[in-house]
Parts: structure tokens; sequence; C-alpha cells
């Protein structure tokens, strides 16, 4: 039988996980006017921090239907977490699955409409 299993990349690789006290703040970023195509390191991972992604906001404001596709890189591999998602014109796209990301992750969002705005809300848990 052949083994169809793709590449595991474990969390928690980091050589500086929490030990002792640490911050946390409720943070977010904002990327305004997306003009057709990749924004990358919307979030960049820095060592020593874990980032718990709350809520994503897309919002089409062209007056068109756009496609929006989001992907985490691992430090070695783009990770989509949406491929391809059609929002209708002057519409808006929430995402609200938590998930994590650490230091050497990013988070890249793309949009095809020439006006696209996006607000992502997350837990910064800083442990450096």
């Amino acid at each position: 039988m052949a083994d169809d299993s793709g590449t595991i990349v474990a969390s928690g690789s980091s050589g500086s996980m929490p030990t002792g006290s640490g911050s946390e703040r409720l943070r977010r970023v904002t990327v305004h006017n997306l003009n057709a195509g990749w924004q990358n390191n919307v979030i960049s991972g820095t060592a020593g921090h874990i980032y718990t992604i709350l809520s994503i906001v897309f919002v089409e404001r062209a007056d068109v239907s756009s496609s929006i596709a989001m992907r985490v890189n691992d430090g070695s591999n783009d990770i989509f977490l949406i491929g391809s998602q059609t929002v209708p014109a002057e519409n808006t796209f929430v995402w609200n699955d938590k998930f994590v990301i650490e230091e050497d992750d990013d988070l890249d969002v793309y949009n095809s409409t020439t006006n696209g705005d996006w607000l992502i809300s997350y837990i910064d848990q800083d442990w450096s």
C-alpha cells in the first residue's frame, strides 16, 4: 500500500517555549486597500511568542465579486487555510476558527479585488 501522507511539521519546535512568567496582549492588525495580490507577513512570528488568531475579517470594497485566500508559512511550507473563497461584491467574509502560529510562522492574505480591507484580531503571548 502506497504512503500518501504529507509532511508533518510539529508545533512547539521552538527552543524558546514558555518556562516562566510572560505577558498576554489582545492585538489587531489591519491591511487597508489591498490591491489584487498577496500581503505577506501580516503577522510574522517572533522568537518567544505564541500568537492565537481569534478572528479574520475581509471586506470587498471595489463593488465586484472577489476571491480570497489565506496561508501560514511554517518556516518552509505554505499551508493554505483558505484556497479560494468567493466573496460577493460589497460583502464581508468572517473567519472565526482559532489557530496558533509561532516564531517561524508567517500569516499571509490574498484578495483578487482591487480594493480589499482585512482586520485580524489575535492574542500575543510574549515569553521572551
